[in-house]
């Protein structure tokens, strides 16, 4: 599979200031960004073919999505990057249980913020809470919020747990961290053993999402373990992802290889 890349969007508008607010989480690691005043900014297009069709989320859900719009496949980590002015146009606000008060971080591309809303209501369906505690993060954000990760453990350690500016997926807005009660709402590895983490990453792929970041693959993503982690790729890729039991980029990989 050819990794698709996104178009370059017109120029950032104005962000107002941002400021770090640090919460205690796994290894004392949990940093949430407080930015105020800087959500839903949209600066151009990205391209997208509206060919309709239908997908299975969950027990038997259908939910309408844009086949082709590619955006939705795209790599992005360290060797990946995004431009400082890729921005998602179509960022709404979640609509499910938050966390967060910035407005910024509560809000998804449309199509993963409806696949999230199905995906919370199935895990109530099973007796599961879950809150969306961190979605879209522009550029800047991620800057601010990696700059105090480092400042608080050094570089070196912020980077096994913190995306560069550009190299997270949080500036696509598919990407969302989950938590529960159960961990104090907090983002932390016990999440993955607690019931809520482990129905969903068992059942994440029905709505469209994998976990992202698994356990034991940190050399080959870069990143810690994070059972928070969901990125959305479309039930039917999402799927595939889950059945082949690989990361991400080793799914890549392997589909270029056979391309």
């Amino acid at each position: 599979m050819t990794r698709n890349r996104w178009t370059t969007l017109v120029s950032l508008t104005a962000l107002a200031a941002i400021a770090l607010c640090v919460t205690t989480g796994c290894d004392g690691q949990d940093a949430e960004v407080q930015a105020q005043g800087a959500s839903g900014m949209k600066a151009g297009s990205l391209p997208q073919t509206k060919t309709p069709q239908k997908e299975t989320m969950g027990d038997g859900i259908e939910a309408d999505k844009a086949a082709a719009d590619r955006t939705i496949e795209a790599l992005v980590n360290r060797e990946h990057p995004l431009a400082e002015t890729e921005i998602p146009e179509d960022l709404v606000k979640v609509d499910v249980p938050t966390v967060l008060e910035n407005p910024e971080v509560n809000q998804l591309r449309e199509e993963p913020a409806t696949a999230l809303k199905l995906l919370f209501a199935g895990a109530g369906e099973e007796g599961f809470k879950l809150y969306a505690r961190s979605g879209y993060r522009s550029f800047k954000t991620q800057e601010a919020l990696f700059a105090g990760y480092a400042e608080k453990a050094g570089e070196d350690a912020a980077n096994r747990y913190s995306a560069r500016a550009g190299q997270s997926e949080h500036q696509t807005g598919l990407a969302v961290d989950v938590t529960s009660e159960s961990v104090s709402l907090k983002l932390t590895e016990d999440f993955g053993e607690t019931e809520e983490g482990i129905w969903l990453a068992a059942n994440a792929h029905k709505y469209g999402f994998i976990i992202r970041y698994p356990k034991g693959k940190e050399d080959v993503t870069g990143y810690i373990y994070e059972p928070w982690h969901i990125r959305y790729l479309g039930v039917e890729l999402a799927t595939d992802v889950f059945k082949s039991g690989l990361t991400y980029e080793e799914y890549v990989e392997e589909k270029e290889q056979k391309s």
